[in-house]
C-alpha cells in the first residue's frame, strides 16, 4: 500500500504522466492507472464524511460567523466559483468538452468557506457550458434551490430591521437569487454600489485563493489529466478532499503573502462570461440592496472608501 501511496502522491503533486511514472517504477502504464484509480477511490470513501461532508445548519452558521469576523460580510455561508480542468478529448464527444479557452475540459464547481476550505464540490460539467449552465445542472444548484431546508433560516443582523437570509457569494457569471449575491453589473455604478461590489469581492477571494492554493500544491490540475472523463472527475474530487485534509490537519491560517500568491496561481481570472443572464426577482434585488445599505451604514469598515478609488 505504501508503494501505491507514493505513486498517487507523485501523480497528483507533479502531474507526471502514467508512462513517466511507469518508467520510474518499472511497471506498465496500465498498472499505474489501476493504482491511481484504486487509491483515489479509497481516499474518497474513507475520508469524505470527515473532511468534506454535506454541510448542515450548525456548520453553515459557524461559517457565517467566520465570514463576519474575518471578511466583514455577515450571513455569508460560502463563496462560489468554477474552474476548468484540462482533459483529453473524450471519444465521440464533438465539441461538448471544448471550452472558450480553446482546450478540452470538465468543470469543477466549488463553494469555499472563510478558511479557503471547500464545503461543496461538483465535478463533471461540460467545458462548453457557461458557468450558469454548469451551475444550473449541478447538484449544488439542487441543494441551494431547497434553501428553506438546507440553509439556516433568516435571522437578525445588527443594524438591519428585517431578518436577512444566509447567502452564497458569487461573481457576475452567476444568477442573482435570494440565496446567491452577485455584484452590481450595470454601467455608471453609484458610490454605494461600488462599496457593495468591493465588500463582496473582498469576501469572495476565499474561493479564488482556495483554487490557487490547491493548484499550487497539486500540480496535476495545471496539466492535462490523461484518463477518461469518469476517472478524471474522481481524481479532481479526491484532490479537493486532500486540500481540505491538509487545511484541517495544518490549521489553515494563511498569511497575506500566501493568499496573494494563490490568487496569482488561480486561472480563474480572464475571459469569463459576464453577460446579464437572469432577470432577478424583486426579492433578490431587495436583499442585495439591503446589504448595500448595511455596508454603507452601520456595517461600513474604515478602509472601504479608499479601496474603490
Amino acid at each position: 500500500m505504501s508503494f501505491f501511496l507514493i505513486i498517487i502522491y507523485l501523480y497528483l503533486a507533479t502531474g507526471l504522466s502514467f508512462r513517466s511514472l511507469g518508467l520510474t517504477f518499472r511497471i506498465n502504464d496500465y498498472t499505474v492507472g489501476k493504482c491511481v484509480s484504486l487509491v483515489v477511490d479509497a481516499i474518497w470513501n474513507n475520508f469524505y464524511q470527515q473532511h468534506l461532508p454535506v454541510p448542515d445548519h450548525r456548520m453553515l452558521v459557524e461559517i457565517a460567523t467566520g465570514f463576519q469576523e474575518r471578511w466583514n460580510f455577515p450571513h455569508a455561508v460560502g463563496c462560489l466559483d468554477g474552474k476548468h480542468i484540462r482533459i483529453l478529448c473524450p471519444k465521440k464527444s464533438g465539441t461538448m468538452f471544448y471550452n472558450y479557452k480553446n482546450f478540452f475540459s470538465i468543470v469543477l464547481q466549488a463553494v469555499a468557506d472563510h478558511r479557503c476550505r471547500f464545503i461543496f464540490v461538483d465535478v463533471g460539467g461540460y467545458g462548453k457550458q457557461s458557468d450558469r449552465g454548469t451551475f444550473s445542472a449541478s447538484s449544488l444548484s439542487t441543494f441551494l434551490e431547497n434553501c428553506h431546508t438546507n440553509l439556516p433560516p433568516s435571522s437578525h443582523i445588527e443594524g438591519i430591521v428585517t431578518d436577512m437570509p444566509f447567502v452564497i457569494l458569487a461573481d457576475d457569471a452567476y444568477p442573482l437569487k435570494t440565496y446567491i449575491m452577485k455584484p452590481y453589473s450595470r454601467r455608471n455604478l453609484s458610490h454605494e454600489e461600488k462599496i457593495f461590489n468591493y465588500r463582496l469581492s473582498r469576501a469572495r477571494r476565499c474561493v479564488e485563493c482556495a483554487f490557487g492554493i490547491m493548484t499550487a500544491k497539486w500540480r496535476l490540475l495545471g496539466k492535462c489529466i490523461e484518463t477518461n472523463v469518469g476517472k478524471s472527475e474522481r481524481i479532481v474530487k479526491c484532490i479537493c478532499l486532500l486540500h481540505n485534509i491538509v487545511i484541517d490537519r495544518e490549521g489553515g491560517e494563511f498569511s497575506s503573502s500566501t493568499l496573494q500568491q494563490s490568487l496569482n496561481e488561480s486561472p480563474l481570472q480572464g475571459n469569463r462570461s459576464s453577460r446579464m443572464y437572469n432577470r432577478a426577482s424583486q426579492e433578490a434585488n431587495t436583499i442585495r440592496d439591503t446589504f448595500k445599505s448595511y455596508f454603507n451604514g452601520v456595517g461600513a469598515v474604515p478602509w472601504q472608501n479608499g479601496s474603490i478609488q
